[in-house]
């Protein structure tokens, strides 16, 4: 059978590869009837496990005012499943020991050496802050313990404060951090997780400590190494037309393209943009998502290229959140993190399946975009799935998170990494 996407092989059958046929059967069945009842313009799922290609599915269209189908190489805003990919990155230089875990962020970006943080508000709504005890390490920003903000949620004085400065829609990163540096931080370094502008924050951190522009970098040591060929900042004129377009409920249920997320305009991707995010701005495709994953997965390297060291990847996917911190609960967080559910250097951690009733094996590391998109890379059952959707995050993207896991699983029949027949 020809490779599938990304260039992966396709496994003989499913039940070679440890799936029952008629279980994935139920995952198309669910995904075809999303597209049929309207819920989504169209997606694709992709399931691998040993390294091979179980299923590749696409459902209905990539834009709904052409019918134009999805495809194999449709392109997606995968918004922030960019983070991994900058992670991955900054880790690069990690290993060319030009920073460690602990150094102070001030090293690289002085205009972080003045940092206050929020403590509470006066009678009139002005900002109380004191001084940060000291500056977020390393560490901190990459597993977003360090307070900074995002703007993207109306729940905290701090969050409004950077979405009023336009943090998101900065010139570039060296604009993002001027306008970021006098903003209070969330809360001291380290006591607390709150998802926050520290991805773009790494983006700067690469381009300071690369000498190189963001996308130049990630070109060079992840996109062009990997194969992947349709993973940029923007889409080239002669891709346009591969390009998915973004879906938003209106109030009748109904899909309508979408102007906005998240109260921010809607990237226009035909173009390089002023800025490349680190926190959400690329697009790929489910290939090239692939590959990304399967390097993951393989601690590092792919098709004998290496791009981490296997210990790069083991710290990455070891949780970087303190213990004390997890065993409080906190509404106000994206994820309900727990001593059973924490967060590395880029990626969220399973830690206790069991205890979190979860499908996935010990050490699964995920994230999503706010587009619909999601992946997970489970090391105990071998397994990299990703999920491709264009409907801004609500609760039918939830659902299909959600309900893709479970399914995915129920039609796993061998568990474990090897292969069936094997013995471990």
């Amino acid at each position: 059978m020809a490779d599938g996407p990304g260039g992966f092989p396709f496994t003989r059958s499913p039940e070679a590869s440890g799936f029952a046929a008629a279980g994935l059967d139920r995952l198309r069945d669910y995904m075809a009837g999303m597209v049929e009842a309207e819920r989504i313009a169209g997606g694709a799922i992709l399931l691998m496990r040993h390294g091979q290609m179980v299923t590749f599915d696409t459902f209905g269209a990539a834009r709904l005012d052409t019918g134009q189908p999805v495809s194999p190489d449709t392109i997606y805003r995968i918004y922030s499943m960019t983070k991994p990919i900058v992670s991955v990155a900054l880790m690069t230089l990690y290993e060319q020991g030009l920073w460690s875990l602990d150094d102070p962020v001030t090293r690289f970006i002085p205009e972080f050496e003045r940092l206050r943080v929020f403590v509470g508000e006066g009678p009139d709504g002005e900002m109380i802050t004191e001084p940060a005890h000291r500056a977020p390490t390393m560490r901190e920003v990459m597993s977003h313990t360090a307070g900074f903000g995002y703007g993207l949620f109306d729940l905290h004085p701090v969050d409004r404060l950077v979405a009023r400065r336009g943090v998101l829609q900065s010139k570039g990163l060296v604009d993002l951090i001027d306008r970021i540096a006098d903003i209070p931080l969330m809360f001291q370094p380290g006591t607390e997780w709150s998802y926050s502008v520290a991805s773009d924050i790494q983006g700067r951190l690469v381009e300071i400590i690369s000498g190189e522009r963001l996308g130049d970098y990630l070109g060079r040591v992840i996109f062009e190494p990997l194969g992947m060929k349709d993973t940029a900042f923007h889409v080239p004129a002669g891709n346009v037309d591969r390009l998915a377009a973004m879906y938003a409920a209106q109030p009748d249920g109904r899909l309508a393209e979408a102007t906005h997320m998240l109260g921010l305009p809607i990237n226009d991707f035909t173009r390089a943009p002023a800025m490349e995010m680190g926190g959400g701005g690329l697009v790929s495709t489910a290939g090239d998502y692939a590959r990304f994953c399967q390097m993951v997965l393989n601690r590092g390297e792919l098709d004998g290229v290496r791009i981490l060291a296997p210990e790069s990847i083991d710290l990455m996917a070891t949780n970087m959140v303190a213990e004390e911190v997890l065993a409080v609960e906190n509404p106000a967080r994206l994820l309900p993190f727990s001593p059973a559910f924490a967060f590395g250097l880029g990626f969220s951690i399973v830690r206790d399946p069991a205890a979190l009733g979860a499908f996935e094996g010990r050490g699964t590391l995920a994230w999503g975009g706010a587009g619909g998109t999601w992946f997970w890379i489970d090391p105990e059952h071998d397994i990299v799935f990703i999920g491709l959707i264009q409907r801004l995050a609500d609760p039918v993207s939830a659902e299909f998170r959600a309900v893709a896991r479970k399914l995915t699983y129920e039609a796993l029949t061998h568990r474990g990494a090897a292969h069936p027949g094997e013995t471990k």
